[in-house]
This record gives C-alpha cells, structure tokens and sequence, in this order.
C-alpha cells in the first residue's frame, strides 16, 4: 500500500465534512488525484500556508489549517505569557471557514483571540496586531491567485510576516501534530459568550484609517491637492472598497467610479479568473468603463488590498504602470516634496527600501536626492523588518518609502506589510501634483526615464504544476549553480551571486543573479507560495528603443535556460 492510500484511508476514516468526503471518495477511483492530494504536507514557511483548496494533505482545507493554527499556538504559547492574535480574511471561498476553525484552536490553546467580522484588507491586519498589542495573528488569503487557491498569512507581534527561525518553530511543532487528534479546540459560539474569542471593534479599523491618512505626503490647501482628479477604481471583487474609498474622501478624492462588476466581494472572481492588478486581463473590465469615463487613472486592488496597480491613458490605449515604474514614481515623489521641508543633510538620512529584484533605477533617484537605499531579499517582511531596526534604534523618522517590484508599496511605519490602501492615497495625489503641471502618469515615468536613464524591467514566470514539476523546479535551480551559464542573450556573464550562501548581511536565500556587461542582470528565483520560478530582467538602454530590444533578447535568452 503506497503512502498516498494509506493517508486517504485515514482521511476517509476521520473527516467529517460533506464537501471533503465526496472528494475523497472519488479519489478511490483516481489514482492521479490521490497523489497529487497525498504526495506532500502543505508546507508551512515565512508567508504561512498556500495553495489549492479541497482535500488532502497538500490542499488547503478545515484540517491543513488547523494542524497548522495547533503548530502556531504550541509556539505562542511557549513564547508568551498572555499570547493573543487576531485574525482577518479576504474575500475567498472557504475564508469565514478556515476563519472559524483557526478561531476555535487558538481560543482552546488558552490565546485571546479577536476576529474582525467582515473581510479587511491584509495591511488592517497588520495593523490590527500593533494597535490591539497581540503575539501575533493570521489572514485568510491567496492574494492574487486563482479562484481555486487560499491561504494563511501568518503575523509576529510586530504586525509583520513571520521571520524564518519563527516558522521553522511552527513548522517543528505542526510535524508533531496529529491531524485528527492532537488538536485542541472548542466551540467558536461557546468562547464568543465567554470572551475567549472577541469581535475586533470598528474603532480599529477607524485608528487605521487615521494613521494612513497621517502618511499623506501632500499638504491640504496647496495648489496639487486642489485639483480635481477623475479616477474609476476595482477592488477586483475583494476587500479594497471600505478602506480605499474612505481614504480618498478623507483626503478629498471624490469622482470615482467603481467598476460595478467587480465591487462585490467574490471569491470566484467571475470576471478575473487570475485577480492580479499586475495584468491586464484583470484590469480590462476597468479599462472598458475608462473608455466610457475617460478618467485621469484606473486604480485596481488585489483581493487582500496589499498591493495596487494603475492605467493612464497614453495615447489611443491605456498604458498599465509596472511596478518598478509606479515604485520609482513614488519614491521620486515622496523624496521630492520630502526634501523642500528638510536640510540636505537631513535628507541623507532618510532611507529607502527595495528588493535586490527591483529596479536599479532606484539608485539614480537616489543619487539625486542623497537619500540611503537598503537593498532587502524578495517579500515585503524584509521591508517591515528593516522599519523594526530603525523604530527600535529610536530612528523611525528616517524611514522614507519601501517597494518591490510586485506592486507593494508602503511609505509609512504604521504596518509592517505592503499596503495599497496608503499606496492608493499616494498614487491620487502624485497623479494630482502632475495634472497641475499638465502631464499624466504616463507623462511622468518619461519624464524620469529621459533624466536618469532607460532602466527596463520585466518578470516572466514559469509554471511547474504537480509532483513531476516540484522536481523540476529543484533541478533547474540546481543546474544554475553548477553548470552557470558564461553568456545570455550576447552578454558576458561579468558575476554571479548565489543568496543561497547569505550575501551581504542577508539572510539565505534560494536565488541565484548573473550580473552581465552593460550594467544587465538576470535574477532567478522561485516563488515561495506557487509553483513557478520566476526569471527578473534588468535591461538599461541610452534610448527607450535600446533597452526594448535587449529586454525581449534577455527575455529570449531566459526562457530557453529555463525550459
């Protein structure tokens, strides 16, 4: 009897739900299915759990979550005296479910546990830890991926997603859990009456509300903050619309149009079925009201309200901003209006964090400026760590913008994640100091590109489904570093870095980047939460024209190393 057999009698022994057995009994008769439900645990890692929903031991259901909730309260539990959490969800199918569940182990673990009562976006959550003062918390969401996905974001005492030494803590005590019977739980009614479990008040929210307002950048009453600015907005059937739309009548942002298909919150995201603000598939619907509209920006949350993204119009079409393009514009923006309050030498103080995959460009802003920049491995928790280092050494003034390259960014200290509710206030009133000069977006990236240079950039990604594809993923990344190519796409490969080994301070990681002559790069990594491997390249042209051309060679050359 194979491994696989075996776990789906177990499972057909225990489970108890309708949905799940009759997955689980169809899995009798194929053998394919039980493999791909059985082959592995759902790996719990820094960004918590990921992945498909339904039955088994490597999808996401009401078992996966809470042998992973029973592994997160032994940890709280040892760690601290009075441990609390609170727990939030995006719109995704099973959320309230898994909600609940994770509510009942934590509350019968001995952890006050607080639950908001509708969904929020991911930034409230982080939020909601520092502002209630909790050992943690948890967030129901897939972020941007398929209808068929969720997950569990989990959060340390600072509002930011768990470091590495806290998950492997985690991940210790779920490997000695058992499934169905070493996990402690009451009933969610039962400690609501008694207050182990407690609804997270709306004045929490309303405190969130303040603090993004607090990070505007643009001063109320000066000659940008008055001009009028048209926006159509999708939260993408998430939880964007609250927040994002109270924000911008705090700061005085009205005319918006809300795509009215994609208001509602629904996780199976009917007219997105891949609900990534990075793409235009997702923001088409928006794209067809702008063309009845004619607004001055399309603005699109991701389902959890953590990251952003943006459209102008740019001619005949309208032109989607990249997420280096809009982290640029906002550092630039921030620094600009930063450095007309404060000295020179003040100003050389400041820091600005991105990723080691983000755009180079952030250097040549930074040359202007004279502004610190901290380079930070892929996730946004590096960012908040960095914040953490400068509140604790008394320095949180110093902070100035962070961003990575997919579409998070975050310009104050009041989360520990990516936040594209204070991302949306900023990008409305940067799109409003370029309208009182007569320019767009579209206008403004130019603009930069023609001051400091064509630093182009694109991501490609390449799925690896399955058993068969995990393999795949190991071995590709495997040959990178013992057989490293000497060239790609014409360029000498001038030095290559493993993050495997810690680089500069970093902690390790399983990226491998070859620096190429003409200051080009080609960075490999694999996604922590899907199963792709993601090839960033960095491309610089004298002309636009230029760096088109070696940026779709290197795309080339990428996607023959990495088939």
């Amino acid at each position: 009897m194979t491994r696989e057999t075996e776990l789906l009698e177990l499972w057909l022994a225990n489970v108890k739900e309708d949905d799940l057995l009759a997955e689980l009994e169809a899995m009798k008769s194929d053998e394919k299915a039980a493999i791909e439900a059985f082959h592995q645990d759902l790996e719990f890692g820094t960004a918590g759990l990921r992945g498909i929903i339904g039955a088994g031991t490597s999808r996401m259901n009401v078992y996966t979550v809470g042998r992973a909730t029973q592994g997160f309260a032994d940890y709280l539990v040892a760690t601290f005296e009075n441990p609390s959490v609170v727990i939030g969800r995006d719109s995704r199918l099973k959320g309230e479910e898994f909600v609940r569940r994770t509510a009942e182990i934590f509350a019968g673990n001995g952890v006050k546990t607080y639950v908001f009562d509708r969904i929020v976006p991911t930034p409230v959550v982080s939020w909601g830890i520092r502002d209630l003062g909790c050992s943690g918390g948890v967030n129901m969401t897939a972020s941007h991926n398929p209808a068929a996905y969720n997950g569990y974001k989990a959060y340390d005492q600072t509002g930011c997603q768990i470091a590495t030494e806290v998950a492997d803590a985690i991940s210790a005590s779920i490997a000695k859990t058992d499934t169905f019977n070493g996990v402690k739980r009451c009933d969610f009614d039962e400690a609501l009456a008694d207050g182990r479990i407690e609804w997270v008040a709306n004045e929490v929210i309303d405190r969130y509300i303040d603090a993004v307002e607090a990070c505007a950048v643009a001063v109320k009453g000066d000659a940008a903050s008055s001009v009028p600015l048209k926006l159509v907005y999708t939260p993408l059937n998430g939880t964007g619309l609250e927040c994002v739309g109270r924000i911008l009548e705090r700061v005085g942002i009205t005319d918006i149009t809300v795509v009215p298909e994609q208001a509602e919150p629904d996780g199976n995201f009917p007219t997105c079925p891949y609900p990534n603000p990075e793409i235009r598939e997702a923001l088409q619907k928006g794209i067809e009201l702008c063309e009845q509209v004619h607004p001055d920006l399309l603005l699109a949350t991701d389902p959890d309200a953590d990251r952003v993204g943006t459209a102008v119009k740019d001619g005949d079409d309208y032109l989607l901003i990249s997420g280096n393009e809009m982290g640029v514009l906002l550092l630039d923006y921030c620094a600009r209006l930063t450095s007309e309050g404060v000295s020179p030498e003040e100003m050389k103080r400041k820091v600005a964090v991105t990723t080691i995959v983000s755009s180079v460009m952030v250097d040549a802003v930074a040359a202007e400026y004279g502004f610190e920049v901290r380079r930070v491995l892929t996730g946004f928790k590096y960012i908040g760590g960095v914040i953490a280092e400068l509140e604790a050494a008394g320095e949180p003034d110093r902070y100035l913008f962070g961003f990575e390259e997919s579409y998070g960014y975050l310009n104050g200290t009041h989360v520990r994640d990516k936040d594209a509710v204070d991302a949306s206030m900023l990008i409305c009133q940067m799109a409003q100091y370029y309208r009182a000069q007569g320019m767009n977006l579209a206008d403004a990236i130019r603009a930069l590109y023609e001051k400091h240079g064509y630093y182009l950039n694109k991501t490609l990604s390449f799925e690896y489904p399955g058993v068969e594809g995990g393999e795949r993923m190991k071995a590709l990344m495997e040959g990178l570093r013992t057989d490293a190519p000497t060239e790609v796409a014409g360029l000498a490969v001038t030095g290559s870095i493993d993050y495997a080994t810690g680089v500069d301070g970093l902690p390790p990681a399983n990226v491998v980047a070859f620096e190429l002559e003409g200051n080009n790069k080609l960075i490999v990594r694999p996604s922590g939460t899907e199963p792709k491997v993601k090839a960033y390249l960095f491309a610089k042209g004298a002309t636009r024209a230029d760096a088109e051309k070696l940026l779709a060679e290197l795309e080339e050359a990428a996607s023959s190393i990495m088939q």
